[in-house]
């Protein structure tokens, strides 16, 4: 049955120009043009649609998934009163699609590096602790376009009807903004792009989270060879050898990284065990975590279980991007595997745009970001009215 194609109003009002606003102060015209010109995308001629109005715009299709591309590129060049105030838009699929294709997935990838960061002042509430900035790795798959050229590069899942892209990011705990992404067609290990991020991302200031998905021998080294402290829940299974109990009911013990090597002198670790009541199965109420912070006086292995399950909440980081920023549109539109990774790219400008305004709203009211609904802070930058032209 075919759908009803949706349409903005004749006139754009100021409810759409506060989103072209908030991707605007995320990401500043000036740095467009400079990576554009890094990445020699910047327009040589004057074209219909100059590159740097495409940037926009591809960040834009996160926003106003619901409408058909050619409304979304009204709304951007409209917003920024690029083509003048009685010029209207005239381009089609066709040329919204060549726009896109000239610009490539470089551009975008290379403008998350230089935008995306944790958002958190030293001692914000919620962001960190004990001096350390808390940070978790998170992945999603998410469904592309069911094309041959998507399915050929990305693949399907076992019994999926979609092909679909690995994303794994570094995100800030206190206020869900992603630093740092990768991506991957879906049989790509996390581990091997989990190794990517914390080689290039990680720093002595964080204090990162994990789940057991993310637990290797040789990642944990070289998570650890960043001086980031870790603390990591691992399953059951993982041998772990008590070599001294501490104070706090934690004991110290060595992994390897292999059984085979078990003999040999291991890395140190600290392990911390616990049981929560109210579990459905009795093997959903026990925890393993591990932790680089070998000194229970200065990290207490309660306090470290409770900072595991306050920050639970981000391992739905990329729910923003399946529930919120998608809404109804389940499939990334592209249908070719630069653009689609051109199109997540866009995606994680947005959520970190929206991220941003957030951040800077809840802490003007002294609230912490975490209690701010992602969906509610997406509905509102389309409806409010700006304080400012964008």
């Amino acid at each position: 049955m075919a759908r009803t194609r949706k349409a903005l109003a004749g006139r754009v009002d100021v409810a759409h120009l506060i989103g072209a606003g908030v991707l605007v102060a995320a990401c500043p015209r000036p740095l467009i043009d400079e990576v554009l010109a890094q990445t020699g995308k910047a327009s040589q001629r004057q074209r219909q649609l100059p590159a740097s109005a495409v940037v926009y715009y591809v960040m834009a299709l996160a926003l106003w998934r619901e409408m058909p591309l050619e409304e979304v590129l009204r709304v951007v060049c409209e917003g920024l009163h690029w083509l003048g105030p009685d010029q209207a838009v005239q381009a089609g699929k066709s040329a919204i699609s060549q726009a896109r294709t000239r610009l490539g997935p470089e551009v975008m990838e290379l403008l998350a590096a230089r935008v995306l960061r944790p958002l958190a002042p030293p001692g914000a509430p919620g962001a960190w602790y004990r001096g350390r900035r808390v940070m978790t790795l998170d992945g999603a798959c998410l469904d592309v376009a069911d094309e041959r050229a998507n399915a050929d590069f990305f693949g399907y899942p076992a019994g999926g009807a979609f092909p679909q892209m690995r994303v794994l990011g570094l995100a800030e705990c206190g206020t869900h903004a992603i630093m740092a992404a990768r991506t991957a067609p879906h049989a790509h290990s996390e581990q091997a792009m989990a190794a990517e991020v914390v080689t290039g991302w990680l720093s002595p200031e964080m204090l990162v989270l994990a789940g057991q998905g993310f637990y290797s021998f040789k990642l944990w080294r070289q998570a650890a060879a960043s001086g980031a402290m870790l603390l990591w829940r691992v399953k059951a299974s993982l041998q772990l050898p008590v070599v001294r109990i501490l104070g706090d009911g934690t004991y110290l013990s060595t992994i390897h990284e292999s059984a085979a090597g078990a003999r040999r002198e291991g890395t140190m670790v600290r392990v911390i065990e616990y049981a929560l009541s109210g579990s459905a199965t009795p093997a959903a109420q026990r925890y393993r975590l591990l932790t680089t912070a070998l000194d229970e006086t200065k990290a207490p292995g309660q306090e470290l279980a409770a900072l595991c399950h306050a920050y639970c909440a981000c391992g739905r980081v990329f729910d923003a991007f399946k529930t919120h920023l998608r809404g109804a549109s389940t499939v990334l539109r592209s249908k070719t595997p630069p653009l689609v990774r051109q199109e997540l790219w866009g995606l994680l400008l947005a959520h970190f745009a929206v991220r941003q305004l957030m951040v800077r709203a809840g802490w003007r009211r002294q609230l912490d970001p975490d209690r701010l609904g992602f969906g509610d802070g997406v509905r509102v930058i389309k409806r409010r009215r700006p304080q400012a032209a964008a």
